[in-house]
């Protein structure tokens, strides 16, 4: 069963040892830096939440609050480990992560950037609701910005 947890002092160095495949590493932070990110982002109410396969940790995820207009959540980094791809776990752990959302309240949505030759990332968060906010990022130009409005 997929659940999400804290990071804690417990299971973050299991969850740094995570990976994506050879393809994928050019479109993520590694874990470590996905674990730093949560730090150096604390200011804006970021939390890394450890995705779980029963007692196994699978992926990471990386939600942060906008401190500028518009206000809203970012999924900032969202990872399966290579090994546990292709099971339903990501879309599964998203979906859990736009509940917790959702219900806490803040804000009437999230966003995500994707680089636009990321198909996978792109099918699995419009699976999920998120479409094309129409922004382009002019420091990242190759990217879709998708949002998905509770």
């Amino acid at each position: 069963m997929i659940r999400l947890m804290d990071i804690t002092e417990e299971n973050w160095l299991d969850a740094a040892s995570l990976s994506v495949n050879e393809a994928q590493k050019k479109y993520l932070a590694p874990a470590i830096g996905i674990l730093a990110r949560g730090y150096v982002y604390r200011d804006c109410n970021a939390r890394v939440r450890v995705i779980m396969n029963d007692d196994v940790i699978v992926g990471l995820a990386l939600v942060r609050e906008f401190t500028d207009e518009p206000l809203g959540y970012e999924l900032q980094q969202f990872m399966i480990d290579a090994k546990y791809q292709g099971k339903g776990y990501g879309t599964e752990a998203l979906r859990l992560i736009l509940d917790e959302l959702r219900e806490e309240g803040h804000y009437d949505h999230v966003e995500v950037c994707v680089k636009k030759d990321d198909a996978e990332a792109i099918r699995l968060y419009e699976k999920s609701g998120f479409v094309d906010s129409g922004y382009i990022d002019e420091d990242v130009p190759d990217a879709l910005n998708l949002i998905c409005r509770f």
